[in-house]
C-alpha cells in the first residue's frame, strides 16, 4: 500500500477518535461543568458531600454503607467511565501506533509535558482516565508521558481549580496549582527516569510489532478491545469501590476540631484520601463539610492534593501498565505531597 493509500485509509478512522472525544467531552465534561460553575459563584457549593453527606462522620461498616456509596459514586461518574472505556479502546484500535509513539513515547520530560498538558481538556477522575492510560501504555506511550496524564486529568483539572476558588476560596486553589504543577510534570519526568534501557529496548520491540500488524478492520478491532477492557477493568474496580464504601468510617473518624492541625492527623489523611475513591471535584464538598465541621487546616490540605490524583481502585486498573515500583513511588510521592499540602496550609494561615 503506498503512503498516499494509507493515509486515506486511517483518515476516517482517526476522525472518528477524535468525533467521539470531543463530542463526549462535550457531553459528559465541558458543557455541565461550565454551568456548574455558575453554581458555584452564586451559591459557594457544589452539593453535599458524597463521603458523609451533611453528617460529622461517615456511616458504620456494613453491606449498605457499600451499596450506598457505590451508587452514588456510579450515579456521579458511569457517563465519564463510559466515555474512559471507549477512548481507551479506540486509542489502540483507531489511531497509528506509531503517532502515540512520535508524541508521547519518548522518554524524556517532553513525553511527560505533552501528556500532562492533553490531560487538561479531559478533566477525569483517576478512574475514568485509567482506561485511556492503559490504552496509551499499550501503544508504547512512554510511562512519564502516561503518569502525567492520569495525574493531570484530576489535578489540573480546570473546572475543578475554578469550583474550588469559588467554594474554597482562591488561595486554595493557588495551593493546588503550587503542588499540583510539580506533582504531574514531576512524577511524570520521575518515571520516565525510572525507565531502564531494557525497558526502552522492549518499547521500540513492542512499537515495531504493533506497526508491522497486518491491516484489519479497526471498527472490529475497537469493538473486541472495548469488550475485553471492560471485562478485565471493570469488575475488580466494582469489588474496591464497594470495599472502600463500607471502610469509609475507618478511614476517616468523626470529624469535629479534635482533628486539629498534629502531624500525625496530616499524615492519616494524606495516606486515607491517597486510597480513597472521589467524583471529579469530590474533593471540594469533602473538604468545605470537613472545614465547616472544625477540622484544621492540616489535615484538609492533606485532602486536598492526595483525594484527586490516584485511588486503590484507579491503581488496580493501571496495575499492568507499569512496572510495580512505579506505581509505588507514584503512590508514596503522592502521600508526600498530601502532607507537604498540610504543612504548606497551616504556615500560610488558611
Amino acid at each position: 500500500m503506498t503512503t498516499e493509500a494509507r493515509r486515506n485509509n486511517i483518515a476516517p478512522q482517526v476522525a472518528v477518535f477524535f468525533a467521539l472525544a470531543v463530542a463526549g467531552l462535550l457531553y459528559v465534561k465541558w458543557l455541565p461543568y461550565y454551568n456548574r460553575a455558575f453554581v458555584a459563584a452564586s451559591h459557594h457549593a457544589i452539593g453535599n458531600s458524597i463521603l458523609m453527606g451533611k453528617d460529622a462522620h461517615p456511616p458504620v461498616p456494613s453491606i449498605d454503607a457499600a451499596l450506598g456509596y457505590a451508587l452514588a459514586y456510579g450515579k456521579a461518574i458511569w457517563q465519564a467511565m463510559v466515555l474512559g472505556l471507549l477512548l481507551g479502546s479506540a486509542v489502540q484500535a483507531l489511531i497509528p501506533a506509531d503517532w502515540v509513539s512520535r508524541l508521547l513515547g519518548k522518554h524524556r520530560f517532553a513525553s511527560a509535558l505533552a501528556g500532562g498538558l492533553l490531560a487538561l481538556p479531559g478533566m477525569m477522575c483517576t478512574c475514568c482516565a485509567a482506561p485511556v492510560v492503559v490504552g496509551l501504555r499499550r501503544r508504547q506511550a512512554a510511562p512519564g508521558a502516561a503518569i502525567a496524564f492520569w495525574l493531570g486529568n484530576s489535578v489540573l483539572n480546570p473546572a475543578t481549580l475554578v469550583f474550588m476558588g469559588f467554594v474554597l476560596g482562591w488561595k486554595w486553589t493557588a495551593l493546588r496549582l503550587a503542588l499540583g504543577l510539580p506533582m504531574v510534570f514531576g512524577l511524570g519526568y520521575l518515571a520516565n527516569r525510572m525507565a531502564s534501557a531494557r525497558d526502552a529496548a522492549k518499547a521500540q520491540e513492542s512499537l515495531a510489532a504493533l506497526v508491522a500488524e497486518p491491516p484489519q478492520n479497526p471498527f472490529r478491532r475497537w469493538l473486541r478491545i472495548l469488550a475485553r477492557m471492560t471485562v478485565r477493568l471493570v469488575p475488580e474496580y466494582l469489588v474496591l469501590v464497594l470495599v472502600l464504601g463500607a471502610a469509609r468510617a475507618w478511614l476517616f473518624p468523626t470529624i469535629g476540631p479534635q482533628i486539629d492541625n498534629h502531624l500525625l492527623w496530616i499524615v492519616a489523611f494524606a495516606a486515607a484520601g491517597m486510597l480513597f475513591v472521589i467524583p471529579t471535584a469530590g474533593e471540594v464538598p469533602i473538604i468545605q463539610a470537613m472545614l465547616a465541621l472544625g477540622m484544621g487546616a492540616g489535615p484538609a490540605g492533606a485532602l486536598l492534593m492526595t483525594l484527586p490524583p490516584i485511588s486503590l481502585p484507579s491503581l488496580a486498573m493501571v496495575s499492568r501498565s507499569f512496572p510495580p515500583r512505579v506505581l509505588a513511588v507514584v503512590a508514596s510521592a503522592v502521600v508526600l505531597f498530601g502532607i507537604a499540602g498540610g504543612a504548606a496550609a497551616i504556615a500560610l494561615g488558611f
